[in-house]
């Protein structure tokens, strides 16, 4: 029987967050963090609206090492910030990076939108926390269509899988141990060798002109390219080793620079090695994300140490004198979930008026249930007035809340995301992010905010 073919990849994207944080003990560049509003499922839905895959899918999959919930589905959240249809499957992925790659090796038929995001946290001063970064990225798997062309095939997969005791993690631990990095890399050299030889050999390839290596263990994302053949690029993920999303981001960025007709060899050494060859194609260079990984990764707002440890749970400074935010409520949540998670509004079919949150009165007219949505997610406002709040709860002072007019006649009051009050200005043009609000007796409160389209200056480090 001939096995299916394998599907291609339709599109991708990346994101990462815009905040940079100077760790303890390190030399080298900034790391990337995500802020204390952004987590795998935020992070998650703001690479799928920059990969462009605005195609149907069959099924939404969530790769992380960094759940926002257990027991519970994370993808869930992304599918209903997508306002993607309720046909379509969403389910989680929660491992290492293995989770990502045996999506991107499948044979599954089904339309899949594979995405894989991460937020790394390290203990202080320790190579993870200084070799990490949160980041996520998505690809769009299938089969090639008129309206969706082939912007790389899938030529062949390799696999192999070996227990060792390399790196860990227990589930109520914020952070992973790992034996001597060169014990890793000596388990995971002739894994490396096997899988690339093997992907290759059913590719009819010799070499391929990209490789990109993605692996948890330092020293094989130092030395493994060393054993690649002269003349042939070789890159991993531009970040540093960002858990599930590595495999993903090392993809993208290849893809960013390739051109028409190159070969990609993708190896990810996590729990044994994975390979996949890829062959870019014509379609390619005009259908890439708006912004690529490159593009992304200057720094544009630094956030303080203390701060960030403060973030991630692992310095307490002490809370605003103000009571802590309430829990959210399960029923009135789902009510609402058009509104609070797929921010769609209703557009009054008689006079056209956006109302927002949605109605089924108008709110210019008066038409009753004549109304249809908008999503609301994917416009562009501007400022009508704002505040800056310095009392109010809040992981990171001052709340910034700003009253956003939309086309077409729609205001609504959000917070501000990543907020530079001192570049607010009425008239200034604001996006929708979809972020966490508060995070209340163990649920996450999440909602669209703001944020500033234009980016600021680096602040000089003092």
């Amino acid at each position: 029987m001939t096995a299916p073919a394998r599907p291609a990849v339709l599109g991708y994207g990346g994101y990462l967050p815009a905040w940079r944080v100077q760790v303890k003990g390190a030399r080298g560049p900034q790391r990337i963090a995500a802020s204390f509003d952004e987590d795998a499922v935020t992070m998650a839905v703001e690479a799928v609206r920059r990969s462009g895959a605005g195609v149907p899918v069959d099924a939404l999959v969530l790769a992380t090492t960094s759940p926002p919930y257990f027991d519970k589905t994370n993808a869930s959240a992304i599918h209903a910030a997508l306002n993607l249809p309720r046909a379509v499957r969403a389910e989680d992925r929660i491992g290492t990076a293995r989770s990502t790659m045996s999506v991107l090796a499948s044979r599954d038929p089904a339309s899949t939108l594979l995405v894989a995001a991460d937020v790394r946290v390290g203990r202080p001063g320790s190579s993870d926390e200084r070799g990490g970064a949160d980041a996520a990225a998505a690809v769009l798997l299938g089969a090639a269509t008129e309206n969706a062309p082939a912007l790389a095939e899938i030529l062949a997969t390799a696999s192999v899988t070996a227990e060792a005791l390399e790196r860990w993690r227990t589930p109520d631990s914020p952070f992973a141990s790992t034996w001597e990095e060169r014990f890793g890399y000596e388990h995971y050299l002739p894994m490396i060798d096997e899988v690339a030889h093997r992907a290759l050999s059913e590719a009819g390839l010799t070499q391929p002109d990209r490789v990109v290596i993605t692996s948890p263990n330092s020293a094989v994302r130092k030395r493994a390219g060393a054993r690649i053949p002269a003349g042939v690029e070789t890159s991993g993920s531009p970040v540093g080793f960002a858990g599930a999303a590595d495999p993903l981001l090392g993809l993208a960025h290849a893809l960013d620079r390739a051109e028409p007709g190159e070969t990609v060899l993708v190896i990810s050494a996590a729990d044994g090695a994975d390979a996949v060859v890829l062959r870019t194609t014509g379609a390619l260079p005009g259908r890439r994300p708006e912004t690529s990984l490159a593009a992304q990764l200057g720094s544009e707002l630094e956030v303080p140490y203390t701060t960030y440890l403060s973030w991630r749970g692992l310095l307490e400074f002490e809370p605003p004198r103000r009571p802590e935010p309430d829990r959210v409520a399960g029923p009135p949540a789902a009510r609402s979930a058009d509104w609070k998670f797929g921010l769609r509004g209703s557009r009054c079919t008689a006079c056209r008026f956006v109302n927002l949150p949605p109605v089924r009165v108008c709110r210019s007219c008066g038409a009753v249930d004549a109304m249809e949505p908008v999503p609301v997610s994917e416009l562009t406002g501007t400022t009508a007035t704002y505040t800056v709040d310095r009392l109010a709860y809040s992981p990171s002072p001052p709340v910034v809340d700003v009253v956003v007019d939309f086309p077409e006649g729609g205001r609504a009051t959000f917070e501000v995301a990543d907020a530079r009050p001192d570049d607010l200005a009425v008239g200034a043009p604001l996006e929708m992010v979809f972020r966490r609000l508060v995070t209340a007796q163990g649920v996450h409160n999440y909602f669209w905010k703001a944020r500033q389209t234009a980016a600021p200056a680096v602040e000089e480090e003092r």
